[in-house]
């Protein structure tokens, strides 16, 4: 019995630090975010030369970084920091878990298609993220089959987001 009572304390001390672990890698503040970008089914032909935007645009491929002011709510809505989707998408089938969140972006209008999304906390200040997203486009008159993969890493920079602003929290 006495065994029994020793495995439960330790395994509710476990338990606890792994919660507390957890809560301080989630920090509200300015993080850096490096993002790659793959087409699996482009809408831009075969030998274009450059993506719309040139080579700082996020369809180029290769990672591109920028800074994110994650914020306190954003947190505790979703427990991690959620990319942002254009047009109109919306956010399904959420689910926050101890360490990250998945979801599904389902969008419509001129992109059209169903993206799933999953992000995870990897240590003290560090989250990955991964949205896959099949669907079509409007170029021109026509649709165009698409077919993308985006991977994320993130980390913490400071409490202190300077002139970056908060991303806008996408509806549930």
């Amino acid at each position: 019995m006495r065994k029994i009572r020793v495995w439960l304390t330790l395994s509710c001390c476990l338990f606890a630090m792994t919660a507390v672990a957890l809560a301080q890698a989630r920090k509200p503040g300015l993080w850096e975010m490096t993002t790659n970008m793959t087409w699996q089914q482009s809408p831009f032909p075969a030998g274009m030369q450059g993506a719309p935007g040139g080579a700082r645009s996020p369809f180029g491929g290769g990672p591109q970084t920028i800074k994110v002011c994650l914020t306190q709510e954003q947190i505790d809505r979703y427990g991690a920091p959620v990319q942002q989707m254009r047009g109109d998408c919306q956010l399904n089938n959420f689910a926050k878990t101890s360490n990250g969140a998945t979801g599904e972006w389902v969008c419509s209008g001129r992109m059209t298609g169903k993206g799933t999304f999953e992000t995870h906390w990897t240590g003290e200040g560090r989250s990955a993220s991964k949205v896959h997203f099949v669907g079509s486009m409007e170029a021109g008159p026509n649709r165009m089959p698409v077919e993308w993969t985006s991977e994320s890493t993130s980390t913490y920079r400071g409490p202190n987001c300077g002139d970056v602003k908060p991303i806008p929290m996408p509806d549930k």
